[in-house]
């Protein structure tokens, strides 16, 4: 057995090929939670003074490390527990990152 092909016995086998790459493209990518600068949070306010119950939104929130967006209708406002629901999701006002009415 010549040296070369002794060497390639000990060479990586990678028995799926491809496969971790297909794995690296599948990864979540998360996001951090950003905070809000003044302007924003002045401008959100006055979107969420003019929303209420039945009103046509498009919201932009955080959940599980990512940034999603819904729109609907709001069916539901909970000023106590800072909860809106928009058609059967409910999200937490301090998720909320942009509110646009429709």
């Amino acid at each position: 057995m010549t040296r070369a092909s002794r060497a390639k016995q000990f060479l990586p086998f990678d028995a799926l090929k491809g496969f971790q790459e297909a794995l690296s493209e599948k990864q979540i990518k998360y996001d951090d939670k950003k905070e809000l600068t003044e302007e924003s949070y002045i401008r959100l306010q006055e979107e969420w003074n003019k929303i209420d119950k039945n009103s046509l939104v498009k919201v932009k929130y955080y959940k599980n490390k990512r940034y999603i967006e819904i729109q609907g209708k709001i069916t539901n406002i909970d000023y106590i527990k800072k909860k809106i629901r928009i058609n059967d999701e409910v999200i937490s006002t301090c998720d909320i990152i942009d509110i646009q009415l429709f």
